[in-house]
């Protein structure tokens, strides 16, 4: 039965616990279209999404998040963006290349969701690592790195969200 969007929405939620089974092509692929149908703006689409599963490579990324529930992942996406490519607001110049990103990145959460995997937003890693030893060109800014993998434990996590009520975070005017 699929689940509906409100479902897997609900169910999302942070996973740093992974198995080591692998994933395969195909899956990932999945993940992968559902941020290339993401918006952006203009349609600039100045995103590019590296996938880590050489063990090599997964350890560069390691290096750039050393934490211990991170080694656990089989699996990382390097979401990168590229100034150059992303659109400027002409009134200020505001560029929305965080902006499309965050879509795209969160696309890809919500089919992590749904195919019952699972994967944990991490902004708090050194770009620097990234871009120096896997060569990325001058103009990719890795901005997210999504572990991905099958959650060790698939039980609903026992902490109740912390979201604020409708009420304090809306005002019709």
């Amino acid at each position: 039965m699929t689940k509906s969007l409100d479902e897997i929405i609900s169910e999302r939620k942070s996973i740093r616990k992974f198995k080591q089974s692998l994933i395969d092509k195909q899956i990932v692929e999945s993940i992968i279209e559902s941020a290339r149908l993401a918006p952006s703006a203009v349609n600039f689409q100045p995103w590019k999404f590296y996938i880590c599963q050489s063990e090599e490579a997964k350890q560069v990324v390691r290096e750039s998040y050393p934490r211990e529930w991170f080694n656990a992942a089989p699996l990382y996406i390097i979401v990168c963006g590229n100034h150059e490519q992303s659109w400027k607001r002409p009134c200020d110049g505001k560029d929305h290349l965080d902006i499309d990103i965050a879509i795209a990145v969160e696309h890809m959460v919500l089919k992590i969701t749904e195919l019952e995997l699972g994967t944990c937003w991490v902004c708090n890693f050194n770009p620097q690592i990234i871009k120096d030893r896997l060569k990325l060109s001058e103009n990719m800014e890795p901005v997210v790195l999504l572990p991905v993998g099958y959650p060790e434990n698939s039980e609903p996590d026992p902490r109740n969200k912390k979201r604020k009520s409708l009420e304090e975070i809306t005002t019709w005017i």
